[in-house]
């Protein structure tokens, strides 16, 4: 009877850290995106985490929500920078997320500032 419950119970925890190790180190999809950086706040109850917004278009129409890990500091310490400025980032898009990683799939791995195609600044 011991024998089955320690593997069962081995098994279950083997499958949650071959999940876990999936959805974090494998992308489901990665690319740039460009627009201006409308938001960016760290925010949670229990897990505070980093999370923005990227308007793309000038209308406001379409909006790009991402996160950033708490071990991104350079980017972090960029995106808080670039408030309201015109940016380009590099994203991972992960097939789903953990609660204490981010709300989003798509977590910042990069940015930097750009000149915008609608305004001259």
């Amino acid at each position: 009877m011991r024998k089955a419950i320690f593997i069962t119970i081995s098994v279950i925890l083997l499958a949650f850290v071959v999940y876990f190790a999936f959805i974090y180190y494998v992308p489901f999809s990665e690319g740039y995106r460009s627009g201006e950086l409308i938001k960016f706040s760290r925010k949670g109850v229990l897990v505070k985490t980093w999370e923005g917004e990227i308007s793309q278009g000038i209308s406001g129409a379409q909006i790009f929500k991402f996160s950033v890990q708490d071990n991104k500091s350079e980017v972090i310490q960029k995106l808080k920078e670039y408030q309201g400025h015109y940016v380009k980032v590099t994203y991972k898009e992960r097939y789903a997320t953990f609660f204490w990683l981010g709300d989003t799939k798509y977590f910042i791995t990069e940015v930097e500032e750009e000149k915008s195609p609608h305004f001259g600044n």
